[in-house]
């Protein structure tokens, strides 16, 4: 077989592309934060959804997406190793965040962190078990639509019941906001993962083809 040419579209899409994104989830969890926070103010959902939920939507976007062109044990897998290192630095975020202020918690037991790696488990299989290999458009939306939304669901209701005393408050406080901010992500997410999906069957791009 011959070897194929380094191309400049090789180059782009292997390494600039990879890269300007890196740089863009940096800049979002860093200088966008703080520029969101100070133009939209504390309250707002704005900054909460374009950081936290932009975060959040990258790491469970890949096991649904690995769900919709892969399969069902794809999708879990993906699903288990992103959850759990999303709960890990979650976690870790907030221990530290409380820290700060002089409060001591242990988020590595809370049940709405941990709560991250059954949703990623969750997401990716029931988008792959629904969908089950179909290039239907359709039936990749609402695979995509139900595992996502399934999903939001139990995270609002382990934030609702579970969660740490810290993260419990926050929730019991305005339950109505506290869905909205969780179900917003996963919707956006449910729709946006079957249009990348079925793009990526145009130009047969899945792993079952490669």
């Amino acid at each position: 077989m011959a070897e194929e040419k380094l191309s400049l579209n090789t180059i782009l899409y292997g390494l600039i592309v990879p890269v300007i994104i890196g740089l863009v989830i940096i800049l979002f969890a860093t200088e966008i934060r703080v520029w969101l926070l100070n133009y939209f103010g504390m309250e707002s959902s704005v900054p909460y959804i374009l950081t936290f939920g932009f975060a959040w939507m990258i790491m469970f976007g890949l096991p649904l997406l690995m769900g919709l062109i892969w399969n069902k044990w794809a999708g879990g897998a993906a699903g288990f190793l992103m959850g759990s290192i999303y709960y890990l630095a979650m976690a870790g975020y907030s221990g530290f965040t409380y820290l700060s202020y002089g409060q001591t918690w242990n988020f590595y037991a809370d049940a709405s962190l941990i709560t991250y790696i059954v949703v990623g488990i969750l997401i990716g299989y029931i988008a792959g078990a629904l969908n089950n290999n179909s290039y239907s458009f359709k039936r990749m939306l609402l695979a995509g639509m139900t595992a996502a939304i399934t999903t939001g669901l139990l995270q609002f209701l382990v934030n609702y019941q579970w969660a740490l005393e810290p993260n419990r408050n926050m929730t019991l406080a305005d339950p109505a906001y506290a869905f909205f901010l969780v179900m917003l992500p996963a919707i956006i997410l449910g729709v946006l993962v079957p249009i990348v999906a079925k793009v990526i069957t145009w130009y047969d791009l899945s792993p079952k083809h490669m």
